[in-house]
């Protein structure tokens, strides 16, 4: 029997338990570690010949590191089963993409995988609103809490270090320590026992202004005025510039320039030419 064969008897042994995650970490921890000639042959077979057992067993010999990163990523306050979950789908990810041709180990291949699935679900789940969107953002989101020297908001000549040392602005990395030290305010805030001390949402004290009748009417003489001086303008250009626009611009079904230059008997860019000259002459007579 092959070394290859042995490792995939003994991962077929070992079953991966989904309803514990503590029984799921100690089953990852035993699945044994393949040495580097054992990870190149499975690795051979994926890539070559696409053998899904191959790349299954690949996956399952390196569980046992997604769950060491994601022990490192606790201080975000998120799940540790969730983490563990998305980093296995960068392995999964890195799998496919490895090849053993490069002389380079899967797990020094994978570890930037994994650790990109892990950045976007915290980004994704660490507060209601996204904190991070851009690359100076996202790099000063993971590194400006090691960074800083002590408690407190920094200094000027600590951002300037900070900003030198990770590439990026000054004013990107006090904007970026001003969103970390905030917290998540609820719509909706909790209602106290004490009526002098309660905080209503908005919902409570916005008043809706669509049925006001004042406003209704107001809305309705605005819309026949405009619509009168609109019928004044245009009665006031000639018949073709009139046609022109109605069909262009207040019709349903919208008529193409090629259409008017064919039914007038001229060409397109002299229809656009009568269409702007007649939008400029609206346009004055709207505002007289």
């Amino acid at each position: 029997m092959t070394q290859d064969m042995v490792v995939k008897n003994q991962s077929l042994a070992i079953p991966m338990p989904t309803g514990s995650l503590d029984q799921y970490i100690h089953a990852a921890m035993k699945i044994p570690v393949l040495s580097a000639e054992q990870e190149f042959a499975l690795a051979t077979r994926l890539h070559e010949d696409n053998d899904l057992d191959a790349a299954r067993q690949l996956v399952m010999s390196h569980l046992r590191f997604v769950v060491r990163i994601a022990r490192g990523y606790n201080g975000y306050g998120l799940a540790l089963g969730d983490l563990v979950q998305e980093g296995n789908i960068g392995l999964m990810k890195a799998v496919k993409r490895f090849d053993p041709t490069k002389g380079v180990r899967l797990v020094s291949f994978a570890v930037h995988w994994v650790r990109a699935e892990m950045h976007e679900f915290i980004l994704r789940n660490w507060r209601i609103v996204k904190v991070a969107t851009t690359k100076a953002q996202r790099k000063l989101f993971f590194n400006l809490r090691s960074k800083k020297k002590r408690l407190g908001w920094m200094n000027q000549a600590e951002v300037n270090a900070v900003a030198e040392d990770l590439g990026v602005k000054p004013e990107t990395v006090l904007e970026m320590e001003s969103r970390l030290s905030g917290h998540d305010i609820g719509f909706d805030p909790l209602g106290a026992d004490d009526d002098d001390d309660k905080h209503y949402a908005p919902a409570a004290y916005l008043t809706d202004q669509s049925n006001d009748p004042a406003q209704v009417v107001e809305q309705a003489d605005w819309s026949d005025t405009n619509t009168g001086n609109l019928t004044d303008a245009l009665e006031g250009l000639d018949e073709r510039s009139r046609i022109i626009l109605e069909q262009r611009w207040l019709s349903e079904e919208k008529t193409t320039l090629h259409e008017l230059a064919a039914r007038f008997e001229v060409s397109a860019e002299r229809i656009r030419q009568l269409e702007k000259n007649a939008i400029g002459k609206l346009k004055k007579t709207l505002l007289a």
